[in-house]
């Protein structure tokens, strides 16, 4: 008796599951039009935000120290992105090509914008001046850094009791051209065991792999 109701609840929560997968990510209706000649993108650094508790201020060096932090996190999310889609390129499993962050902030860092600028830009904007097809940008909110150790992992929840979210991911693409949102993957984030940020993107991406509109995987 205590199997078949085990059963049936699993019945109940795959839907659920589902669901959430599903409104985590978006992929605009007209993405193959409007991404049909895309061969390169840039990834920009993404936007953090820690909301540390006071003594976790203090010993990051206060609110200019914590400041320095997010920029530095922001960075690394940048990084490790790249990473991520050069080992997909390798495998030949991307249909474009990613634009080396080095460049990326070089070009940036001489048109005078500091990270906190790039907000007030249009992805058409950022696209002619990097030089790409599309923009890849994002936020990452989080209670704790994802540098330091204590790690980051993927909740599982879906509705139900589980861990408490400490923070979350959010990327977007947006075609260089006509400045539409092509993608968006927007992705809750518990805490999990000792990791770094290459390997908490990595997770990330692979779970949305199959969904990633660049993917020779991908069947939209």
């Amino acid at each position: 008796m205590k199997k078949l109701l085990l059963f049936l609840l699993l019945l109940a929560v795959a839907p659920l599951a589902a669901q959430a997968q599903t409104r985590e990510i978006y992929t605009n209706n007209n993405f193959k039009t409007l991404a049909q000649s895309h061969k390169t993108l840039a990834i920009l650094p993404f936007m953090v935000k820690l909301q540390l508790r006071p003594q976790e201020v203090a010993k990051n060096g206060g609110p200019e120290g914590v400041a320095r932090l997010e920029q530095r996190e922001g960075l690394d999310v940048q990084q490790a992105l790249h990473s991520y889609f050069l080992k997909q390129k390798a495998s030949n499993d991307l249909t474009v090509d990613m634009q080396d962050p080095t460049r990326t902030n070089a070009l940036l860092a001489q048109s005078g914008l500091t990270p906190e600028q790039l907000a007030t830009q249009t992805p058409e904007q950022l696209a002619l001046l990097l030089g790409v097809d599309g923009i890849i940008s994002g936020t990452f909110a989080s209670t704790q850094p994802m540098s330091n150790g204590a790690a980051i992992a993927l909740s599982l929840a879906v509705g139900m009791s589980g861990p408490t979210n400490t923070g979350k991911l959010l990327i977007n693409i947006h075609d260089g051209k006509s400045g539409e949102l092509l993608w968006k993957y927007d992705k809750s984030l518990s805490r999990g065991f000792g990791s770094d940020t290459n390997t908490i993107v990595t997770t990330i991406m692979r779970k949305a792999s199959r969904q990633f509109p660049y993917s020779k995987e991908f069947k939209g």
